[in-house]
């Protein structure tokens, strides 16, 4: 499996008194169906995954893979702080009908985290897992970082077959590239430096901006592969503005108040995060108001 193009970290719908909305979930996915994405990510950060139990992450994987179509892949985020939980959640998720894994980095334990306790960790994932894993970087939450030297050695096992790189570094993206061979996935996860990150030679993109706006994500991920680069950096800099906001800016609330504007309910956040507030949402709107018109 070789994953190119633009696929979406979905969020997790919850309602009012925060248990998992599966109605929504139901309801929110058709409406990312219905969407060019190439493929689908559930329970990773955007997903809100670390405030979820197993038994909330596995129906999620469940519901999912009953709406989303066999030749689109769903990716799970499997990831826990432990080897074994991590492996144990792999292996409930590919039963549950997830055509590849989303592992991200351990970081708990900071200062024991090093290049071979990533290694010994994600090659022991790898070895027991039933489906494809690909790695996950995201410094800016673990606190830690994935090194291309370290993902070079573990792009050597058969069951690893790619990477999100969170991190917005284009030098660190393009180690990543060079460091890796060519049926390696690297894919963005910063919708911010994505016409950037596809210069320096990334297959694609895992983008909450795709779960928002997935027709223009998409669109500038084929004028780059069809070498049309002015058009492709005027619309990466039309959504420049708008992929700040619910990344760096107002993060998973801010996405989900986001989607609401555009017409997909994505439910509430779960405590401890909060909606966003009205003057936060007028913001949002107006940039959204803002790039319509500009597309026009």
């Amino acid at each position: 499996m070789q994953l190119t193009g633009v696929y979406a970290p979905l969020p997790t719908p919850f309602a009012d008194d925060g248990r998992l909305d599966a109605v929504r979930l139901r309801a929110a996915l058709q409406w990312w169906v219905a969407s060019p994405l190439a493929g689908f990510v559930v329970l990773g950060s955007n997903g809100e995954a670390v405030l979820m139990d197993d038994e909330e992450c596995d129906r999620v994987v469940d519901v999912a893979r009953a709406i989303v179509p066999r030749h689109r892949p769903l990716i799970a985020g499997t990831g826990r702080e432990s080897t074994l939980a991590t492996i144990r959640a792999t292996k409930r998720a590919a039963e549950l009908g997830a055509d590849a894994v989303l592992v991200r980095t351990p970081g708990f334990f900071k200062p024991q985290m090093t290049g071979d306790v990533f290694l010994r960790h994600y090659m022991a994932v790898a070895d027991a897992s039933p489906v494809p894993v690909l790695l996950y970087n995201f410094p800016a939450v673990t606190g830690v970082n994935l090194l291309p030297a370290t993902v070079g050695r573990l792009a050597e096992h058969p069951n690893i077959i790619g990477m999100k790189e969170s991190g917005n570094d284009i030098g660190h993206i393009a180690d990543l590239v060079s460091n890796t061979p060519d049926q390696f996935s690297i894919l963005a996860g910063s919708g911010s430096i994505f016409f950037a990150a596809l210069c320096a030679g990334v297959s694609g993109g895992i983008l909450a901006l795709g779960a928002l706006l997935p027709e223009p994500c998409v669109r500038l991920f084929e004028r780059s592969r069809e070498q049309r680069y002015d058009e492709a950096r005027a619309l990466q800099r039309r959504l420049l503005p708008i992929a700040r906001l619910i990344s760096s800016g107002y993060g998973v609330p801010g996405l989900k108040a986001a989607l609401h504007i555009v017409g997909c309910d994505a439910g509430k956040p779960r405590l401890p995060l909060e909606p966003i507030p009205d003057i936060a949402v007028a913001v949002l709107k107006e940039a959204l108001t803002r790039f319509e018109e500009v597309s026009a």
